[in-house]
């Protein structure tokens, strides 16, 4: 799968693979010029709608917000890794 996400990241010219100086087995996926530019079009966006999102949120309140989807965020990951039966 993953294979398949970096040949679509490099026909968009937004990666490339190379050897590996120390170990030519192996590929190193660096960023383009353009991989770069497109990663800081896409960064200021994100932020610029966070922004809006969170407008009405104290800076507190937004980082607490913050921390817990990133809590959530973790726990989905565990499950996907290592999914639980469900108990009904």
């Amino acid at each position: 799968m993953m294979t398949y996400l970096l040949d679509d990241l490099e026909a968009q010219d937004l990666v490339l693979r190379r050897p590996d100086p120390r170990d030519r087995r192996a590929r190193q996926v660096v960023l383009t010029e353009t991989g770069r530019a497109r990663l800081g079009e896409v960064r200021r966006s994100l932020a610029s709608a966070e922004a809006r999102l969170l407008a009405d949120l104290t800076d507190g309140d937004a980082e607490q917000l913050r921390v817990l989807l990133s809590r959530v965020a973790q726990t989905a990951q565990r499950e996907l890794v290592a999914p639980h039966e469900m108990k009904c």
